[in-house]
């Protein structure tokens, strides 16, 4: 029974390297395919700049969890430049942001200011946007000053230039 072992095995050791020396032979004997992956990918996104977002937009933040999901709404008039922008929102409250952008994203940070969600409350938020058909469209992140841990909230923000 010694035997018969030993022969399966050499006969599968035997098999076992005429296979490999064969796909080893083969895979050098082959021309490589040209690589198609670069052509194939996509253009990246151009940068975005400030005056391609210059206009009024008219933008509804919504809180993206919770029971409360009205919409914050204002209007953001952008400049070609960084100076001089502002949030105006339904109450009349003016807000001037700090702007600027970074690859395809734009930025704006403004704050404290008095909250349109919270009566009586101090907020800062920071808006990460980018353009997709034509509608500035990210997130907005609320920081508002409570007396106890930071209260946040996540909104969706998307705004559509005004005609």
């Amino acid at each position: 029974m010694h035997a018969i072992t030993r022969v399966a095995l050499a006969y599968t050791t035997t098999l076992l390297l005429v296979s490999c020396a064969k796909k080893e032979q083969a895979s050098t004997d082959s021309v490589a395919a040209p690589d198609t992956t670069s052509a194939m990918a996509p253009s990246p996104t151009p940068a975005l700049a400030l005056a391609d977002v210059a206009g009024k937009w008219n933008f509804r933040n919504v809180p993206e969890v919770g029971n409360d999901t009205t919409p914050t709404e204002f209007v953001l008039d952008a400049k070609p430049d960084s100076a001089a922008w502002t949030i105006t929102f339904k109450s009349g409250l003016k807000v001037t942001p700090t702007v600027r952008t970074a690859g395809d994203t734009l930025y704006l940070k403004a704050g404290p200011f008095a909250s349109q969600r919270r009566k009586a409350v101090k907020v800062n938020t920071e808006m990460a946007l980018r353009m997709e058909n034509g509608k500035l469209v990210g997130r907005t992140t609320a920081h508002y000053d409570t007396k106890g841990a930071d209260s946040v909230i996540m909104l969706r923000s998307e705004g559509t230039k005004a005609p």
